[in-house]
């Protein structure tokens, strides 16, 4: 989808941090740009323009995020850049405070205000008919608002959940503690016709099914951030998808901060499984997959859904958060462990060899010894294949943020550790069964660690975020290509990470 650019042409560099949705809102932006006339480059030592896609969700994002964009200002002046723009949800949360205390930021461009990163960069006219808050640094050093377009291609959403409309009554996306957060809460939502500059390679993309949050979850402020739950039209997922697949794209993965939530607002029972069973006959799709399942609303037609597909990857992250259910409780997520016992169970006798992928914040407020040995015995119990651990981040805006009972860093790290020890044993003693197993593994290429392997991928693994499959047999072929599918022999197992050969390929 990229356009001759003219010579004199700017030439922009972008920056991606924290999830693959901010990694979505990037790739958008790219494309507005890269039709826009502007060439895209990954050193940013040569851009004209630099922009950082910035996270906030707990305190070690907003430092990378801070991070980062001091890096990106020193290009200004050892570099050939004139402009730094930043973005995303660190912008939502401190935006008076970028352009007040980091001079070098020429603009700044909100969660919701993707399309006028056509603007901040000199590109599109500054007047527009659709108004939406858009600041952007001014001759003199002091922010100048301006009418941006938040959604000229993309769509609003008008209509919402109950519960989001009775949760903003309630207070929940209320950003008054955070000074300089734009009033209007985010409505944008992209759709096919909006330009992308896929930046995961050949065969594999993300496709964002949805935006925001309505949860009630005391430790989170994405909701704050990102608005309320809104999902794209379902036509308009099907369509994007469509011309992936056309362009070669194999390995679809639908993302949203709650997934299963997907097609409520529009008024769509079931609305994730109807959408899985219609992406999975798209002649071309080889792997599908989704990210993130809220626990209470995994059915019994979604989980039939997965299973009656081969290529629906038979995979299923489900952030659980914790399994006290007096943590639970206090998070206001509900449930517990015997509850969580009882679903996994559901799930692994419908999906019969499923992966489970779950992540847990440990140091909650008032985290007594008990809860902790609760989940401690939880994650024995559960087996679940990838675990991941957060310390607790005290989150200014949160609920969780004015309750007492806090606990000491130590503490919290010194739980997180045994933990993720206990989870590396169960982890060793599944991976071991791998061994001797034929598997279909995309090969993504050479390993950072040494040429002589590459790295790669099965179903059982997300993109990114789970352990990897090294090759070190090639069987009968000399090289491997990265973007194909093989199928390769277990032949190795350590405590995340598997050992392969290929036996044949590439499929």
């Amino acid at each position: 989808m990229s356009k001759t650019s003219q010579p004199t042409a700017p030439t922009v560099g972008f920056v991606s941090l924290g999830c693959p949705k901010n990694l979505v809102d990037s790739e958008v932006m790219m494309g507005l740009l890269d039709r826009g006339g502007a060439r895209l480059t990954s050193r940013p030592e040569e851009a004209d323009i630099l922009v950082v896609n910035t996270c906030s969700f707990i305190d070690t994002a907003k430092q990378e995020s801070v991070d980062t964009i001091l890096e990106m200002a020193r290009f200004k002046t050892s570099g050939s850049a004139k402009k730094l723009i930043v973005a995303g949800c660190l912008v939502e949360r401190y935006r008076d405070e970028i352009i007040k205390n980091i001079p070098e930021v020429d603009a700044v461009v909100g969660t919701g205000e993707l399309e006028s990163i056509l603007e901040a960069a000199g590109i599109a006219p500054s007047h527009s008919a659709v108004p939406s808050p858009f600041n952007i640094l001014s001759g003199n050093g002091h922010a100048a608002v301006r009418e941006g377009r938040e959604a000229g291609a993309g769509t609003h959403k008008t209509e919402f959940r109950p519960e989001g409309n009775l949760r903003e009554q309630q207070g929940r996306f209320s950003r008054e503690e955070w000074h300089g957060a734009a009033h209007m809460l985010p409505t944008y939502l992209y759709n096919e016709d909006t330009p992308r500059y896929i930046s995961t390679g050949k065969t594999s993309a993300y496709i964002k099914i949805a935006e925001g949050c309505d949860h009630p979850c005391t430790f989170c402020v994405i909701p704050n951030l990102r608005g309320k739950f809104r999902s794209r039209r379902f036509e308009s997922v099907v369509a994007e998808a469509q011309k992936l697949v056309a362009a070669g794209v194999q390995e679809i993965t639908l993302i949203g901060q709650d997934t299963t939530c997907y097609g409520e607002d529009l008024g769509i029972k079931d609305g994730l499984a109807l959408l899985l069973e219609s992406l999975a006959g798209i002649e071309g799709v080889r792997w599908l997959r989704f990210l993130y399942a809220y626990p209470n609303r995994i059915t019994g037609k979604l989980l039939d859904t997965i299973a009656k597909h081969d290529n629906i990857c038979k995979y299923l992250d489900v952030p659980l958060q914790h399994a006290s259910p007096d943590v639970l409780k206090r998070m206001k997520r509900g449930a517990g462990a015997d509850i969580f016992l009882k679903t996994l169970e559901k799930v692994r006798a419908a999906v019969p060899g499923i992966a489970l992928r779950t992540s847990f914040i440990v140091g909650f407020p008032g985290e007594s010894s008990a809860d902790y040995e609760v989940l401690e015995q939880f994650i024995s119990d559960a087996k679940f294949d990838w675990l991941g651990v957060f310390n607790y981040s005290d989150e200014e805006g949160s609920k969780a943020h004015a309750l007492d009972a806090k606990l000491p860093k130590r503490t919290i790290e010194s739980r997180k550790r045994k933990l993720m020890k206990l989870q590396q044993k169960i982890s060793k003693r599944a991976k071991q069964q791998w061994v001797g197993r034929e598997l279909v593994v995309l090969a993504e290429g050479e390993s950072e660690e040494t040429s002589m392997l590459w790295e790669g991928r099965t179903e059982f693994h997300a993109p990114e975020i789970d352990g990897k499959v090294y090759i070190n047999d090639f069987g009968e072929l000399q090289e491997l290509e990265a973007g194909k599918f093989y199928r390769a022999e277990i032949t190795e197992a350590h405590d995340y990470d598997l050992v392969a050969r290929v036996v044949a390929g590439p499929l």
